[in-house]
């Protein structure tokens, strides 16, 4: 084929079913495409038409959409982190139309009403309201509770995801920031000693995607809250709840060695979560505003939560950025929902269930030639319980792991999993049940294309 030879862009336009818009861009695209390969030297043929209707299929497909996770990683922020539970799907669909969202009795009213008395009662606080972010919350809380300067230890001028720093939020809050203590060991009168007429808040900051081990100390939140300032308390993942272990199986109560490996599995889940800063424990320690996310721990949709006294409560939402911040109709609506979770069925919320649940690998394999059950270790992720390993039974697939995840990444939808010790491990730990054939009609066709 030379250029003299290339359609006319209707001609390869007709052969697109396709609203006509599309079919002549397709169209373009593709002749634009070919006379770039054919100006250096491709001598091969090629089928216009298909590359055409290939060129419309990809372009009306939603940028945005589901992806099946298999990595293991319960809270995986490039994979929008926590998955919703289905309580909180219909939620969002409810109010998808118009919405009572700022409407009571006849008159307007609060978006915050619709969470607040949930956050009041889960947390132990007076009062709570929710923003678009964790890291607008914290950006909000210092900015209403900070005045002239914010005290940090040195310990916590953490950095997380995407360059966001705790020196940049104090400076974008209009604080000046006093650091206090060293890298690893902060005491409470290093807090005393820095104290100013000019400090409005002591700003505590969880390492929630590091841990430091060996000679170190930090204050308590108790101590730190008998300072006569307030303190902003950034708790990272929200961790309201315990986890409950699974009742036991069978109806005798009888149990199998599986139920004790899966309970020994949940027991350290349970512990390893319990290490998270519980949001109940910064509130009665006294802590002015306690911050914290809504797609971590919490297992909802992306939100910032903030509790703690009424009047701080009060002074946050009163702050010009809390306009700026405001969450929207639709994730209300779904953390709504996952708030009634916690308070009656916390074992329903999603990610909590996969922190304890044993992964039926044995169910996958089955449904897939060639594959392995084996040992590996999930993670939780989201910059939650960074050192917390999930041990558990794995699919391992036979192959290039290359090629194979690249295959199940091109297939709709998309499968992904994680690649280690030279295979393609597929964790059914982050699969539910109905995704178990999904996935391996995925394996099926990427094998065989």
């Amino acid at each position: 084929m030379s250029l003299r030879d290339l359609p006319p862009v209707d001609a390869l336009a007709a052969l697109v079913d396709a609203p006509r818009p599309v079919a002549l861009a397709a169209a373009r695209a593709v002749l634009r495409e070919r006379r770039t390969e054919l100006l250096a030297g491709a001598a091969d043929e090629a089928d216009l038409g298909q590359r055409a209707r290939a060129w419309a299929a990809a372009s009306t497909r939603p940028s945005l959409r589901r992806v099946i996770n298999a990595t293991g990683v319960i809270l995986h922020t490039n994979l929008g982190r926590a998955p919703l539970a289905p309580e909180a799907v219909a939620a969002v669909v409810e109010a998808a139309g118009y919405s009572n969202l700022e409407w009571a009795a006849g008159a307007r009213a609060s978006r915050h009403t619709h969470v607040s008395a949930l956050l009041r009662e889960l947390t132990g606080a007076e009062d709570g309201f929710a923003v678009n972010n964790g890291a607008g919350a914290a950006l909000l809380a210092v900015a209403a509770l900070g005045g002239a300067a914010v005290l940090v230890s040195r310990g916590q001028l953490v950095e997380i995801g995407g360059g966001f720093r705790v020196p940049d939020v104090i400076a974008q809050a209009g604080a000046r920031l006093i650091e206090v203590g060293t890298t690893n060991r902060t005491r409470l009168a290093d807090y005393a000693d820095a104290l100013t007429e000019d400090v409005g808040a002591i700003l505590r900051v969880h390492r929630s995607n590091f841990a430091q081990v060996g000679f170190v100390e930090d204050v308590p939140i108790e101590r730190l809250c008998e300072l006569a300032v307030p303190v902003i308390d950034d708790i990272g993942s929200g961790a309201l709840d315990e986890l409950r272990l699974a009742p036991p199986s069978g109806g005798d109560g009888s149990r199998g060695e599986a139920a004790g490996q899966a309970d020994a599995g949940s027991r350290r889940a349970l512990s390893a979560v319990g290490d998270e800063p519980p949001v109940r424990r910064s509130v009665a320690a006294g802590a002015a505003l306690v911050v914290f996310s809504g797609d971590k721990l919490l297992g909802g949709p992306q939100a910032g939560l903030l509790v703690g006294r009424a009047d701080a409560v009060a002074a946050a939402k009163r702050h010009p950025l809390a306009r700026a911040l405001r969450i929207d109709k639709l994730s209300l609506a779904a953390l709504e929902a996952t708030l009634r979770l916690h308070r009656d069925a916390p074992e329903r919320v999603p990610a909590l269930a996969m922190l304890q649940d044993t992964p039926d690998a044995a169910g996958l394999a089955a449904l897939i030639e060639g594959a392995e059950v084996i040992e590996s270790s999930a993670r939780v992720g989201g910059g939650s319980l960074p050192l917390l390993e999930l041990p558990g039974p794995v699919v391992a697939l036979p192959g290039p792991p290359e090629a194979l995840a690249a295959a199940l990444w091109a297939h709709e939808p998309p499968v992904i999993g994680r690649i280690e010790g030279g295979r393609l491990l597929l964790d059914p730990r982050t699969l539910t049940a109905a995704e178990l054939p999904e996935v391996a009609d995925a394996v099926r066709k990427a094998r065989n294309p």
